[in-house]
């Protein structure tokens, strides 16, 4: 199993917005969200600690958004040091530079930084609340480590879409040489003492601090995660894939099953291209194949909605959550199997029956001629483009060679 930890600033609508981890917007216009599940989702910030979706209903309780507690966050610890930086720039003239504490949240420099949390993928994951231990671990551990220089801010555990993951917004913030705390990435690794990977060389894009952080953190991760019998790949995906917004991420699953559909789709057709070139020779056992795909196809078609529509609704009808007497529901289960099994019994006579009239010898008749005139024209077109390129082939040769092309020949006919 993989175990996945993103980390981000921005994306090419600019800096993340933590709107889409609180949900705040209206996730029934969301393909890739179930709404009906939205509630179970478990909040955190630095202010109140866990918050539930029922929380915001209440009007008893003071409700804020992510947005929110990141501004009264910043403004409390950072406030300071923008005020006293414009006053700097008032007295040097350069008003310009000023800035406000919205500004320090949406330049990627100094914006909270979001790492996505992730163990398995849609195919298979590990249950939520294992998820949930090994995160609140690791950031406990992460706090005792690092919570002088870096603070957690608020996350989310979202169970509302494929796969459960922890979405978390943390800040990085040491003093200035003025002694005014504010947003600082490299200079408060430094004095968390978070060496560069590469200390005889100079620091850079490639050589900075945070590449040592981040193989500390997700050392880390991995090292509690085994610690709960969880068996996961020996190299966690980290950093290597870019970070993606969640909806850039969803377009891009989406095109990559595009993608795997058109080459199955490319496979079949020079399967069957394949196939074309012997029908006139098999066209007998091809007619009689053909029909028992189309009959068996028609019977695994034909109410496979039907049943599994039926069988949601027995699943539905049995759920301990049904008010209803126990012995009810299992009457209407049982009334429900005699639907499916009547439903089966139709989808067998409709199956005898396209066999039996399409094996009649006049129906079988023509169909063969259908396929070998069919293969004829196949045949015709793929001779033609080959003598076209022979002729092409020849001619480039002949004009190379000073030769005067020879009279053409008749088409053989097929």
């Amino acid at each position: 199993m993989k175990l996945t930890r993103h980390n981000g600033r921005s994306g090419r609508h600019g800096t993340y917005n933590p709107r889409h981890n609180d949900r705040r917007f209206d996730v029934e216009n969301s393909e890739h969200i179930d709404a009906g599940r939205a509630r179970q989702n478990v909040y955190w910030d630095c202010y109140r600690g866990f918050t539930l979706h029922a929380f915001r209903e209440n009007p008893e309780q003071p409700d804020f958004s992510f947005e929110e507690i990141e501004r009264m966050y910043y403004t409390e610890h950072y406030g300071g040091h923008v005020l006293a930086q414009n006053a700097r720039n008032e007295k040097t003239r350069h008003t310009e530079r000023n800035r406000t504490v919205e500004d320090l949240l949406k330049n990627k420099k100094t914006c909270p930084e979001e790492t996505l949390y992730q163990i398995g993928t849609v195919e298979g994951s590990v249950p939520p609340e294992v998820l949930f231990t090994v995160v609140r671990e690791f950031q406990e551990e992460f706090e005792r480590r690092f919570g002088s220089h870096v603070h957690i801010l608020d996350w989310a555990l979202h169970l509302d879409e494929a796969t459960p993951h922890i979405h978390e917004r943390h800040v990085f913030d040491c003093g200035n040489r003025y002694g005014e705390l504010c947003p600082q990435q490299e200079k408060a690794l430094e004095e968390l003492g978070i060496p560069l990977p590469h200390p005889e060389k100079p620091k850079g894009r490639h050589n900075n601090r945070k590449q040592t952080f981040d193989v500390v953190c997700r050392t880390l991760l991995f090292e509690i995660a085994k610690r709960h019998g969880l068996q996961l790949e020996q190299e966690p995906s980290y950093g290597g894939r870019e970070y993606l917004e969640k909806q850039d991420y969803i377009l891009i699953k989406q095109k990559e099953q595009l993608t795997a559909q058109e080459q199955k789709l490319e496979e079949l057709t020079l399967k069957i291209g394949d196939v074309e070139t012997l029908i006139d020779e098999v066209s007998d056992a091809a007619y009689d194949k053909a029909v028992e795909v189309v009959a068996d196809t028609v019977r695994q078609e034909t109410h496979k909605e039907d049943i599994r529509l039926i069988e949601e609704t027995k699943k539905w009808v049995l759920s301990p959550e049904r008010k209803a007497p126990k012995k009810e529901r299992d009457y209407a289960a049982a009334r429900l199997d005699g639907v499916i099994k009547k439903i089966k019994n139709a989808m067998q006579n409709a199956l005898a029956n396209i066999q039996k009239i399409l094996m009649q010898p006049e129906t079988k008749q023509a169909g063969k001629a259908q396929i070998k005139e069919k293969a004829r024209e196949t045949m015709k077109d793929r001779l033609a483009r080959a003598k076209a390129d022979a002729d092409r082939k020849n001619r480039e040769r002949w004009e190379r060679e000073g030769r005067t092309a020879p009279a053409k020949k008749h088409n053989v006919e097929l």
